[in-house]
């Protein structure tokens, strides 16, 4: 069985080592013939618009997956209309847009911070009455890792980051001053099955994720079924198969949803050493209708990226319970080039060998 992804990334890449053990194939496409993913199967070169390089990647295909949200929704509903593509196309709608993201949300009762939406001078300053300062411009379309936004403290900057950020098209968003960042990812299967792993720490450093912290620390069992219960409530609604990932803002035992991603994730990533079942041989088992695996932490786990530098990997590999994961691209500055994963089995061992881990990954302090 031969399974398609749309992008050649580091996900793509970890989706077929998880995959190939269940006897799959994989065929990715993606517009850069560099895209890592090639590596490990076939890569078909191309637009995710042109009508040739759609053609020739869904040839053969079982069904069609994705493995960044950032792929033309346009193409996935062209997909869709020959195979079975998992997630659904509007799941991947919703998540492209922040508004959207935020109002479908909202309308399941999963509280947010307070947005409005701006396409111009005016409606940034109704959107700075109603929301108040600090906050956060933001592109409703496009941007990650930190990019495409901007964080404002005074009226001048936010007149300032409306220009810089196009004047339209935008999302403005209260600042919430919360206790930590958390995830959640959940999986549901082609039958309606649900599991969930447990709930992640994340701690971010210039807008990208450095360090994820599984299970989190002091999590409440009321915490926990709260953010079950919300991922569950927008499973059940998008009609979702796969692995979904919700970020939230930790307030005390609240959560307010922060964004959402219609794939394997990140902060999933520890998963792979540090779970029964990865995220990845998840996400595969649900589009296949198989028995889901278990989400059973084995232990406590740190999952550190490595951004633009590569580590000395004899030093790394020195490190009893550290498990090295080199993506195969190119080094530059700002770029996820690879992740360790640190696994052991009493909370303060792992604590204690964090200082270690990042000073091997050269990552700043978190």
């Amino acid at each position: 069985m031969r399974i398609g992804v749309l992008g050649g990334g580091q996900l793509g890449r970890m989706l077929a080592l998880a995959g190939y053990p269940l006897g799959l194939s994989f065929r990715f496409l993606d517009p850069s013939p560099e895209a890592c993913a090639g590596q490990v199967g076939e890569l078909v070169v191309g637009g995710f618009l042109e009508e040739g390089a759609l053609a020739r990647f869904a040839e053969g295909l079982s069904l069609v997956t994705y493995e960044f949200e950032n792929v033309p929704v346009e193409a996935v509903r062209f997909l869709a209309d020959h195979l079975p593509v998992y997630p659904p196309p509007e799941a991947l709608a919703v998540a492209q847009d922040r508004l959207l993201e935020k109002t479908f949300m909202q309308s399941l009762g999963v509280p947010t911070p307070p947005f409005h939406p701006v396409e111009g001078p005016v409606d940034l300053e109704e959107g700075l009455r109603r929301v108040g300062l600090p906050a956060l411009l933001k592109v409703r379309q496009g941007g990650y890792d930190g990019k495409g936004q901007a964080l404002l403290r005074t009226e001048e900057e936010a007149r300032e980051a409306l220009k810089a950020l196009g004047g339209q098209g935008l999302l403005l968003e209260g600042y919430v001053p919360f206790d930590r960042e958390v995830s959640l990812l959940s999986v549901r299967g082609l039958g309606g099955e649900v599991a969930f792993y447990p709930l992640v720490e994340n701690r971010h450093h210039g807008g990208i994720l450095r360090l994820s912290l599984a299970p989190a620390p002091g999590v409440s069992e009321a915490l926990k079924r709260k953010a079950e219960d919300y991922a569950g409530r927008a499973l059940a609604a998008l009609g979702y198969v796969g692995v979904l990932a919700l970020e939230f803002f930790q307030v005390g035992e609240e959560l307010l949803f922060n964004e959402m991603a219609p794939r394997v994730h990140n902060s999933g990533h520890w998963t792979i050493e540090g779970a029964e079942t990865s995220q990845f041989q998840n996400h595969l088992r649900a589009l296949l209708g198989l028995p889901l695996g278990s989400t059973a932490p084995r232990g406590y786990s740190a999952m550190v990226n490595l951004i633009g530098q590569k580590p000395d990997f004899g030093e790394v590999l020195r490190l009893k319970g550290a498990h090295l994961h080199w993506y195969g691209k190119s080094v530059r500055p700002g770029r996820k080039v690879g992740h360790i994963t640190l696994r052991r089995d009493r909370p303060q061992d792992l604590e204690e060998a964090l200082p270690r881990l990042l000073f091997l990954a050269q990552a700043p302090a978190v």
